[in-house]
């Protein structure tokens, strides 16, 4: 398995050299942070440590995961994409959790579910806990899968990824990735993480509106994948 890990990073210059400090070492090569449009010294604190940083000027998460796998397919030689958050809240060591229940199960999807595992009390806010609960619930309702979250933290088949068609620039782009892998028959499965509180405040549910913002934008990807791709039945995805 040869792995390219893609991290978006908005203003996180006091927790991105952690989490780049934190990668084991026989993935640091490849390795690409997306810088989106800090207005903070993010992409320096990158550089300085050695690591690939580019820039997205499009704002939202899905832009930058976009931007970073595009770089990563032109820059690294890969059969498996990697995406964690740049804050430090994901404990990027757990790679190796994805890597061995991919193995295990041949999975061309991995869901690193903070449900699922060890989560810090208060990493995981009320709003966030309910927003995930909702989206995975209606989800599971609707295909039959069995996800207990949408996770930031995932494990990718790059051919499976290439299936995807992935568009979704913003809040969208996690349960666009999972609808579609759903949708589409992939192999999905989810592995317990640990997760802890982030550096900085969360550019989502951190606020009201960002909560509000990214909640609509999830329910309406899984609707708007719900009505306009068909499901096969089969497909279930498998908790761990």
């Amino acid at each position: 398995m040869k792995v390219a890990i893609v991290i978006p990073a908005y203003n996180e210059e006091n927790s991105i050299g952690l989490v780049l400090n934190s990668i084991p070492d026989k993935f640091k090569s490849q390795v690409v942070v997306v810088n989106n449009n800090s207005s903070d010294n993010t992409a320096q604190v990158v550089s300085d440590l050695g690591f690939s940083v580019i820039s997205e000027t499009r704002p939202g998460y899905g832009s930058a995961c976009l931007k970073g796998v595009d770089f990563a397919e032109k820059n690294f030689k890969f059969d498996t994409l990697v995406f964690l958050d740049g804050d430090f809240s994901d404990f990027p060591s757990d790679i190796y959790r994805h890597i061995e229940k991919q193995k295990l199960t041949g999975a061309d999807v991995v869901i690193g579910s903070r449900n699922l595992g060890e989560a810090e009390p208060g990493s995981l806010l009320p709003q966030a806990k309910f927003g995930n609960w909702l989206a995975t619930s209606l989800m599971n309702l609707f295909t039959g899968s069995k996800f207990t979250d949408l996770g930031p933290f995932r494990l990718v088949k790059k051919t499976a990824y290439d299936k995807m068609n992935m568009q979704d620039t913003n809040f969208g782009w996690t349960m666009e990735l999972q609808i579609k892998a759903v949708k589409l028959g992939l192999h999905c499965e989810e592995v317990s993480v640990r997760y802890r509180k982030r550096v900085g405040e969360s550019k989502i549910s951190g606020t009201i509106k960002g909560s509000v913002l990214a909640g609509y934008k999830i329910l309406y990807t899984l609707f708007k994948y719900l009505v306009f791709m068909q499901v096969p039945k089969s497909q279930v995805a498998k908790k761990s």
